[in-house]
C-alpha cells in the first residue's frame, strides 16, 4: 500500500542490516510517520505488548521475526535452545487474544526442531518468517478479491453514480497485516476495479484506531471516507446510509463466533436489526479450530484504564495526552468483545466466502 505515493509493507527485514527488523510505529500515526528498528526479542515483545504495532495478522508475523531475533541473540551460547524457548514463552504472553500470535510461534518451533546447528537455525527461522510474511500478503490479497464480489454485487443494485457505503470498525487495513489488510482489502480491490465506494470510519474508542489508522490509510489511498463516532453507526443504518459492514477478527472459533475490537458486537446488533450485511474478513491463521465456546474459553484482554480516562492527539507542542475523566473515577478497559455467529452474515477468507456457522467453515475448510 501507499504512504505519500511510496509503497510500503508494515514490517520488513532492514535492507542494510539483516539483524534488524523494521516496522511502521503506529503509535505516532496519523500525525507522524516513523519507522522503528529493533534487534532483540525483548524489544519485539515490548513492541507487540505496547502496541507499537498491532492487528492480529501483523502480531503473528512480528512474533515470527521475534523468534528469529531470539536465535540470533542466543547464538554461541551454551543454552541456545533454552533461551529461544524462553523468548517464545515471553512473546506468547505479549497479547493474549489474537490467535495468530500463538500460531506463528508454533510454526517457528516446528522449524527450530529441523535445524541441525545454531547457524542453520538462525537462517531457517529468518527464511520461514519471510515466507510467512509473503503468505500473509497473498492471503490478504485473496481476501480482497473474494470480498470484492460482495461489493460489486451491491454496486450493481445501486443507482448509477451512487457509491457503495461500507462501515468499518477499528483498523483491519494493511497496517494490521503485512499488506492489503483483511476488512479493508476488499475496499482496496474495489478501488482498483473502479467500483465507486465510500467508507464510514468508526473512530473506535478508546485508542481511536479507526480515526487514527483507518482514516490515515484511506487518505493515502485517496478513498472517500467519513469519520463517525462509534455510536453513529446504528443511526446511519436506520437511515439506509450503510450498505455493508466489514470488520476484521482477532480470533474466530470453530463454531463461527468472532472476537474482535470492543464495539464490534454492537455494530453487528445494529446491522442485524436493520438487515445490513455484516461480514467478518480474516485469514485462516485467525481461526482457532480447537476452540468451540469462545464465551467459556477465550481470554478477553483488559488494558490500561488510562486509555479510557485520557485522549492523545496533536497540539502545537507535538503529541499530547490529556485526562478527560475525574481522578476519583474507576474505569474498565475491555479491549475485545464477542460477536455470536448468528449476527454475522458470513466470513470472507483467502479460500472464499462461507456462512457464519460451523457447517459453513467445514465446507470451506474440509482439511481442518
Amino acid at each position: 500500500m501507499k504512504v505519500q505515493g511510496t509503497s510500503y509493507r508494515s514490517i520488513w527485514v532492514n535492507t542494510d542490516d539483516s539483524s534488524v527488523i523494521s516496522f511502521i510505529d503506529q503509535r505516532f500515526l496519523p500525525h507522524f510517520f516513523l519507522v522503528e528498528n529493533i534487534n532483540s526479542p525483548d524489544a519485539m515483545f515490548r513492541a507487540i505488548k505496547e502496541m507499537h504495532l498491532r492487528g492480529a495478522p501483523l502480531i503473528g508475523i512480528a512474533a515470527a521475526y521475534g523468534v528469529y531475533l531470539a536465535a540470533r541473540k542466543a547464538r554461541r551460547s551454551k543454552d541456545f535452545r533454552e533461551k529461544i524457548d524462553s523468548s517464545i514463552l515471553q512473546l506468547k504472553e505479549a497479547r493474549p487474544t489474537a490467535v495468530n500470535l500463538n500460531w506463528a510461534l508454533e510454526q517457528q518451533k516446528k522449524v527450530l526442531k529441523k535445524a541441525n546447528h545454531e547457524d542453520e537455525a538462525v537462517a531457517m527461522l529468518l527464511e520461514n518468517a519471510n515466507k510467512m510474511a509473503d503468505e500473509d500478503v497473498a492471503m490478504c490479497r485473496s481476501i480482497g478479491e473474494n470480498g470484492l464480489k460482495i461489493i460489486q454485487e451491491i454496486s450493481s443494485r445501486k443507482k448509477k453514480g451512487e457509491p457503495v457505503n461500507i462501515l468499518t470498525h477499528c483498523n483491519a487495513g494493511w497496517l494490521a497485516a503485512v499488506d492489503w489488510g483483511t476488512a479493508l482489502s476488499p475496499v482496496y480491490q474495489a478501488q482498483s476495479a473502479k467500483t465507486k465506494i465510500h467508507v464510514w470510519v468508526n473512530e473506535t474508542r478508546p485508542r481511536n484506531q479507526g480515526a487514527n489508522l483507518t482514516a490515515w490509510e484511506l487518505v493515502n489511498q485517496k478513498i472517500p471516507h467519513t469519520i463517525i463516532t462509534d455510536n453513529a453507526g446504528g443511526l446511519l443504518m436506520q437511515q439506509g446510509k450503510v450498505d455493508l459492514v466489514l470488520v476484521g477478527c482477532d480470533r474466530l472459533t470453530a463454531r463461527g463466533d468472532a472476537v474482535n475490537k470492543i464495539g464490534t458486537y454492537l455494530q453487528a446488533l445494529a446491522a442485524h436489526a436493520n438487515q445490513v450485511p455484516f461480514f467478518v474478513a480474516l485469514p485462516t491463521s485467525s481461526i482457532d479450530w480447537k476452540m468451540k465456546s469462545v464465551f467459556e474459553e477465550a481470554v478477553i484482554e483488559e488494558r490500561d484504564v488510562n486509555e479510557i480516562k485520557s485522549v492523545r492527539g496533536k497540539s502545537s507542542f507535538g503529541l499530547t495526552q490529556v485526562q478527560i475523566a475525574p481522578d476519583e473515577s474507576t474505569a474498565s478497559n475491555y479491549a475485545f468483545d464477542i460477536t455470536p455467529a448468528k449476527y454475522i452474515t458470513g466470513f470472507i477468507t483467502e479460500r472464499g466466502i462461507c456462512t457464519a456457522s460451523e457447517e459453513g467453515l467445514k465446507r470451506l475448510f474440509p482439511d481442518k
